[in-house]
């Protein structure tokens, strides 16, 4: 099947400020595009003429994700895209018989994701991980009964979110956004020695029911059998149309964007629907089709999030959801 995502940022800036913005697909996606992935920034006005188009140069990051970097100018910005993806049409593939392979054995590539990082406090959960999990089967087994433990037992709620909150508050509060979820099951997946990263990508409502405006998603991987699997702790079903943008050890690896100067985000707009061979949208099932509405002032988004805002180095923008 076919996926067409898209997304229209705006910032104001009272100053320039270098930024970076992780917003292409993933580069492993790149033999399954069916259009261009590409980033356009655009100075909107004052003092720049409208619609100037702002420069940048790609490269890869130490995680392998496509970034973009830039000198964003004073006044308005706007960060636009889209793509359109072929993309399998069956759920996520369960595993299972996957096995967990000893730290001994594990690709050295892959061992910083056993460690803490800056949202995943994975020294302070080993007692409470071995606790609730040791007596679990290794490998899939255990890690689904992680990911299914963060689903029972956090409850989600928009108005929960906020930049700074780590897997050891969402413990405590038991509340949270789909970020919040994978944060802890990442902690407690890397207690048990099986490393774990977290994603962000895009899972629209795609053969299901309308369930409110777009974001960018988040779930996280799990390294078994000598592979990266996906799971999800907020959205515990198999689900259609998983589109991957970047990976990390947590949120802050993969921002929607990083400044260096102070950004105010004014508008935030993001869908992922499916289409037809002619490009048009595919009805979503019971009825539920309801027109979306962009977004255009930071009181109309559901989710996004600025950390450090009134700091000059560095912000990231995060939206609640990845």
């Amino acid at each position: 099947m076919l996926i067409f995502s898209e997304f229209n940022i705006e910032f104001t800036l009272p100053a320039p400020a270098a930024m970076i913005a992780l917003l292409h697909l993933h580069p492993s996606l790149q033999p399954r595009l069916r259009s261009a992935d590409e980033l356009l920034v655009e100075s909107l006005g004052v003092p720049l003429p409208p619609n100037t188009v702002v420069p940048t140069v790609d490269y890869v990051d130490a995680f392998g994700n496509r970034c973009s970097r830039f000198s964003a100018p004073t006044g308005h910005l706007r960060l636009s895209g889209s793509n359109i993806i072929e993309a399998e049409e069956f759920p996520d593939t369960l595993y299972p018989d996957a096995q967990q392979m000893p730290v001994d054995d594990l690709p050295s590539e892959v061992l910083h994701f056993l460690l803490p990082s800056r949202y995943c406090e994975v020294d302070q959960f080993g007692a409470i991980a071995h606790n609730e999990f040791g007596s679990k089967k290794p490998g899939w087994e255990r890690a689904v009964a992680i990911r299914d433990w963060v689903h029972d037992k956090i409850t989600f709620n928009y108005n929960a979110a906020r930049p700074t909150k780590t897997s050891t508050d969402v413990f405590i509060e038991r509340v949270g956004v789909c970020r919040d979820f994978q944060h802890l099951a990442i902690t407690l997946t890397r207690c048990m020695n099986i490393p774990a990263r977290y994603v962000t990508g895009h899972i629209g409502d795609i053969r299901q029911p309308f369930s409110g405006r777009g974001d960018f998603s988040a779930w996280y991987q799990v390294f078994l059998d000598g592979q990266w699997i996906d799971l999800d702790a907020r959205h515990n079903n198999p689900r259609l149309g998983r589109i991957l943008m970047a990976t990390g050890r947590d949120a802050a690896d993969v921002a929607i964007t990083t400044s260096f100067g102070t950004t105010n985000l004014v508008r935030f707009y993001v869908e992922s629907n499916e289409i037809d061979a002619d490009g048009n949208k595919v009805p979503l099932p019971q009825n539920a089709s309801a027109e979306v509405t962009p977004a255009s002032s930071p009181s109309e988004m559901n989710t996004p999030t600025q950390t450090n805002r009134s700091m000059e180095s560095p912000a990231q923008t995060q939206s609640a959801i990845s």
